[in-house]
């Protein structure tokens, strides 16, 4: 294949970014070939904006049908990724989906099944994996110089929104547009950060606040608490209502403790495991030596088109992804069990009951503001709405 013809399905925020970072030629081996968006005046700025042989349609159906298009990027609202690329793969298409990997896990699911029934490469824009901070805390943890993980503590509270913010769209925090609030849609990142790094909790409880500080129908402040396998605890905290806010991520393991903040690594490494001093030590106070450490960070570059060159050079070249399509699932599960704890009012086991989520979600969705205002997109299918 001497060039990967790529489409890319909504022409919005991120996927206008993903499109000038192509027709620059920064990803070698794609070449843009088609572009779909239901918006009309979207077409109009791509017409004047791109060379006259970038096919232009105004449905995904019809760019996935395109027998030109090898591969899709899907960059629209999050209810229509696993549909989409669903679609997608069914029409021999390599895939690369916008974050989070959906709404519900029921869907991702079956999205995976199908990606993996296929011959495809699929990947997803988890673009905080190329960042040389996490990719060397990554490192620490697996490589065991931390030591057996006991406890895990992210509080990320750096989100703040006003409430111009939420009406500056009608889809934006609703059940119905958006699928949820801050865990949904700014924390996708720091939730696979979390599973990549320290794996998957087996079971979560979780105190999610709907329109707490702001006049909209989802969470905007949760606290979180996970509990792992091997007796190890973790805390998650985020809003969108805390300013100043506060991005730390505190990892302690039997070796000592990290502390992540202000993009630089502190490594407070024991000179003994806690567990070889614990039994060793006579005395009635002390504890091990401890050396402070300041970790060397590897640059990176930009993380978005460091994800898309990976997902073409996989394609091209059998290279290795960054983000394979199927692991979103992964953080989207952390998320669903947090929202089901809060409706709940309990403890939740994973893996979550995935029929349950999906009843509880219908009953918000049905309720919704904004599928009050826009009867014409029902619960079960927003296809039509990027």
């Amino acid at each position: 294949m001497e060039n990967v013809k790529v489409g890319i399905i909504g022409i919005g925020n991120m996927g206008s970014s993903h499109l000038k970072t192509i027709i620059r030629g920064e990803i070698e081996g794609a070449k843009l070939i088609a572009v779909a968006d239901v918006k009309e005046e979207r077409l109009e700025w791509a017409k004047k904006e791109l060379a006259e042989d970038v096919l232009l349609f105004d449905s995904a159906e019809a760019l996935i049908n395109c027998k030109d298009v090898d591969a899709v990027i899907i960059a629209t609202p999050h209810y229509d990724h696993p549909t989409l690329a669903i679609k997608a793969f069914e029409a021999d298409k390599h895939v690369l989906i916008e974050k989070p990997a959906g709404v519900y896990t029921k869907a991702v699911r079956n999205m995976n099944e199908v990606a993996g029934g296929s011959n495809k490469i699929f990947a997803i824009m988890y673009n905080w994996r190329t960042f040389g901070l996490y990719q060397k805390v990554k490192d620490l943890v697996h490589s065991g110089e931390l030591g057996e993980v006991r406890r895990i503590n992210w509080i990320i509270t750096n989100w703040y929104r006003p409430q111009s913010y939420y009406n500056s769209g009608g889809w934006r925090a609703s059940w119905a547009g958006e699928g949820g609030g801050v865990l949904l849609n700014q924390c996708p990142h720091q939730l696979d950060i979390w599973q990549w790094v320290c794996g998957m909790p087996t079971r979560i409880r979780a105190f999610c606040h709907f329109g707490k500080m702001h006049d909209i129908e989802v969470e905007d402040d949760v606290t979180a608490y996970l509990e792992y396998e091997n007796g190890a605890t973790g805390v998650f905290v985020t809003a969108t209502s805390d300013t100043p806010g506060t991005n730390r991520l505190e990892i302690t393991g039997d070796n000592g403790k990290l502390i992540i903040e202000d993009w630089k690594i502190e490594f407070y490494r024991n000179r003994i495991s806690e567990r070889k001093f614990n039994e060793k030590f006579t005395g009635v106070f002390g504890n091990p030596e401890v050396w402070k450490c300041d970790i060397p960070i590897q640059k990176n570059g930009d993380p978005h088109a460091t994800i898309l060159k990976n997902w073409v050079n996989a394609i091209v070249k059998d290279e290795a992804l960054i983000a394979p399509g199927s692991e979103g699932i992964n953080g989207l599960t952390l998320s669903n069990a947090m929202y089901l704890s809060s409706w709940m009012d309990d403890w939740v086991d994973l893996p979550i009951d995935e029929d349950l989520f999906y009843e509880k979600l219908q009953e918000k969705i049905a309720n919704s503001t904004y599928i009050k205002k826009v009867k014409k997109i029902t619960a079960v299918d927003m296809s039509s709405s990027f």
